[in-house]
């Protein structure tokens, strides 16, 4: 056996042994020992595997993968330009939290700064945008190197998934000729010898569960305390102050936006939640916070005294500016100890697990939150009779009717730009065993690799995994769930931007998927920003192209293309994509941007006007 082919057998199946089931692979002649060793695996049932000829694509789909599963997902590519292509996903993984596995191959030493074809400088390539790194060495056929290699590989997937700061980790592997298997299967030393001088057939131990709790939560009240003290903002006979706000930001642990949900709702506060917070329940969550919050009246009337933040907001201006304002800000985040998640610089205290509700809450104030749910009522009827007074479709009413239409089963991804905040400030508060989960790429909130995202996030959402449910009692139940539907809400330049995640082969599973594209023609939030007012704004910031969205859709080989131009048709498209299957693109053409903006500032003047006669807090 030649050496290429017994690193490549030996690092993918460390990987199997190491819990990783889906690998995503961008062929290539260098990564060929690899790319062999993979289909051989997946024949074998050991793995998953995902194949896409755009290295872009290839990146995301396995960061999709990995974003929904919480599993580290490994994508393999070839060397030279190829490995650069996977830098935006593995960006959007490390400040997203994704576990993933970028196995690059790359020329033998001999071959590097030569000027070489297809060859660049690979290694640390993706600098601090990756937790570890490791350049393996050229294989020879030496006793030790099948240690050497599973010891590697051991430390990637455990890197990758570790507690309180899951992320990307890169693997270059420099493959000599030949990169195909030989006729000869024998080697110097079993490929099945454990690392370290273990016993034959264990492994070094990994982290089989990628979840990201690190610690058991306390009670707010005790963590409050540990403030209390000469010159602390807070007084120790009121550790815990009766007006505060909740936000939650981007959360990957559902089991965070619950918990969220139950101190707002135990401390009698508001809840501000971002789509991919998954918090928009409760008795105490807003549908309009970001509208309210924007209105200077409301907003000097509503300061808070805390701000529990949970996860990592960044949407909102005015919701940004509540935290940045607030006099503590306690910040709850599975990252807390590493990364400091502070976009405001604010932060009193970090921890990684949402704090209990505190024991006993005495400082509860009914007309705290009253006026809060008061005036977001208003709001809501506000904005419900602009939009029903609107002529056309428009982005908030693609958002609302998107998200009234699905149901617990259903996977929501929401593209960064308009998609996202108008799910944010326009859909409506569910129940929660009714509400889907929503994710976005909100790690560096890009507008690449979406459309491939999507597809990794639902294959496997749909996939049917087992999970063990324990009731109150202790008692252990296993249960096998299959997850329905996934949906993207994409602006049309983040769908044209990666519209060639759609190009698969024949062999390649098709995922239970549905695009929905919000055609303006152009960038869209550009028109609420300050460069609006330029003289180059179209040319610089709106950047029409005038494509045929459906057109491009169909090229890709998507046979359920629907264009619709009205909320009825949307809720018509909606109806039949949830039962027809595979893949299916919905373009909702939309008013022109200049139309949306002026609706927008129309909806806060309206959300303004609603809160004139709202009764001040202070004179509550």
């Amino acid at each position: 056996m030649n050496p290429s082919t017994a690193m490549a057998r030996v690092i993918v199946d460390e990987l199997v042994s190491g819990g990783v089931t889906e690998v995503v692979l961008s062929p290539g002649s260098r990564s060929a020992a690899l790319a062999i060793a993979l289909a051989d695996a997946e024949d074998r049932g050991d793995l998953r595997l995902h194949v896409r000829v755009d290295e872009r694509s290839a990146g995301f789909v396995a960061l999709g993968l990995a974003k929904v599963s919480r599993q580290p997902v490994a994508v393999v590519v070839t060397s030279g330009s190829a490995v650069a292509n996977l830098a935006p996903a593995v960006v959007e993984a490390s400040y997203a939290g994704v576990p993933l596995i970028a196995l690059t191959a790359d020329r033998p030493p001999e071959l590097r700064d030569t000027g070489a074809n297809q060859t660049i400088d690979q290694v640390r390539i993706f600098g601090g945008a990756v937790r570890w790194s490791h350049d393996l060495a050229v294989a020879e056929e030496l006793p030790g190197q099948v240690r050497y290699w599973r010891s590697v590989v051991s430390r990637a997937i455990a890197v990758s998934a570790e507690q309180g700061d899951p992320g990307p980790v890169h693997l270059n592997v420099a493959f000599r000729e030949p990169l195909v298997p030989s006729d000869d299967d024998g080697w110097v030393e079993p490929l099945g010898l454990a690392p370290f001088g273990t016993d034959p057939g264990e492994r070094l131990p990994v982290a089989a569960d990628a979840r990201l709790g690190m610690a058991a939560a306390q009670p707010l009240d005790e963590v409050l305390a540990l403030l209390a003290g000469p010159g602390s903002a807070i007084e120790v006979e009121q550790i815990v102050p009766a007006r505060g706000v909740v936000v939650v930001g981007d959360v990957a642990d559902l089991e965070a936006s619950d918990a969220a949900v139950a101190l707002a709702e135990a401390c009698g506060w508001p809840l501000i939640s971002e789509p991919s917070g998954n918090a928009r329940t409760g008795d105490t969550a807003l549908a309009h916070g970001p509208l309210l919050l924007a209105d200077p009246s409301f907003y000097d009337a509503h300061r808070p005294e805390i701000v529990v933040c949970v996860g990592t907001p960044g949407l909102s201006r005015s919701v940004m500016r509540l935290v940045r304002e607030a006099p503590l800000v306690l910040v709850a985040d599975e990252r807390a100890a590493v990364r400091r998640p502070d976009p405001t610089r604010s932060a009193t205290v970090f921890v990684s697990v949402v704090p209990e509700p505190p024991g006993e809450y005495e400082a509860y104030d009914d007309s705290w939150l009253d006026s809060w749910l008061a005036a977001d009522a208003r709001a809501a009827a506000a904005v419900s009779k602009r939009l029903d007074d609107a002529t056309g479709l428009t982005g908030p009413d693609v958002a609302r009717t998107l998200w009234d239409a699905l149901d617990s089963s259903a996977l929501l991804l929401a593209a960064a730009s308009w998609p996202v905040r108008h799910l944010e400030a326009f859909a409506r508060v569910r129940d929660s065993e009714s509400a889907p989960v929503v994710i976005g790429n909100r790690g560096t909130s890009g507008i690449d690799g979406l459309v491939s995202t999507a597809w990794g996030a639902a294959l496997a959402h749909q996939s049917t995994r087992t999970i063990v449910n324990v009731d109150e009692d202790g008692a252990a139940e296993i249960v096998s769930v299959t997850g329905g539907t996934t949906y993207a809400l994409l602006g049309d330049l983040a769908f044209l931007h990666d519209h060639n995640g759609l190009l698969v082969g024949d062999d390649e599973p098709r995922p239970d998927l549905v695009i929905v594209v919000v055609d303006n023609d152009g960038g869209g939030i550009f028109g609420q920003l300050e460069q609006s007012t330029s003289r180059h704004f179209e040319r610089v910031f709106g950047t029409p192209l005038g494509l045929d969205l459906a057109a491009v859709a169909k090229a890709a080989a998507v046979d359920g293309v629907v264009v619709v131009d009205d909320v009825t048709g949307l809720v018509d498209a909606l109806d039949d994509a949830a039962v027809s299957g595979s893949v299916r693109v919905i373009v909702a053409k939309v008013g022109d941007r200049a139309a949306e903006a002026a609706l927008l500032r129309d909806i806060q003047t309206d959300v303004g006007a609603a809160l004139v006669d709202l009764d001040d807090l202070d004179e509550v």
